[in-house]
């Protein structure tokens, strides 16, 4: 092997400024590793020894937009409405103590099926309500996000108030504000603790 030359700058000129010191290896290699000309990689999962997954057939990219799609997001939200709000509804008729109760006689005792058919009406009532709301708030989250072009917690907001404005419009314009104020807030506290 060759001796190790070093590398030293010129001389300065007569008279001239002196040029700056060369940079230290160190800052160089921060500024490649942390700073503006880090180069961003691409992650490949199959260039870390991951499974690589075959491309997409056309049936299961029709299946992802049709899950997609804000008629999907409506449907299944209104179905988990109506078993939640059924599941609800039951368990609110099952701690009521007013449940079979007949104004016409209130010292009687109601029979098991009249408190079961109670149970069922209010849990069918809640499931149905329950049902309405979350198509309503999937279907104009969807609607909003695809409007935007951004998925955050702005959509959630809009669509709360949207969708309690929609509800409680009907019994007036102050019930609709305060529906609207209500069920905005309600989103974004949801949507606050889901992220």
């Amino acid at each position: 092997p060759g001796p190790v030359m070093a590398v030293v700058p010129p001389p300065p000129a007569a008279g001239g400024p002196e040029p700056p010191p060369p940079p230290l290896q160190y800052s160089l290699l921060l500024q490649h590793l942390v700073g503006e000309q880090r180069r961003p990689r691409a992650w490949d999962p199959a260039a870390l020894g991951g499974i690589p997954s075959p491309p997409k057939s056309e049936e299961q990219k029709m299946v992802e937009r049709a899950m997609e799609s804000c008629a999907f997001k409506a449907a299944l939200a209104c179905v988990g409405g109506f078993v939640l709000g059924g599941a609800f509804g039951v368990f609110t008729a099952g701690i009521d103590t007013n449940v079979g109760f007949d104004p016409k006689d209130p010292y009687r005792t109601p029979t098991a099926k009249e408190v079961l058919k109670d149970m069922g009406q209010r849990g069918i009532s809640y499931a149905k309500n329950f049902a309405i709301v979350g198509a309503m708030f999937s279907c104009t989250e969807c609607v909003v996000e695809s409007y935007r072009g951004k998925s955050d917690w702005k959509n959630s907001v809009i669509s709360g108030c949207i969708t309690g404005g929609a509800i409680g419009f009907r019994a007036g314009l102050k019930a609709g504000v305060i529906g609207c104020g209500g069920f905005a807030a309600f989103s974004a506290a949801i949507d606050y603790y889901l992220r």
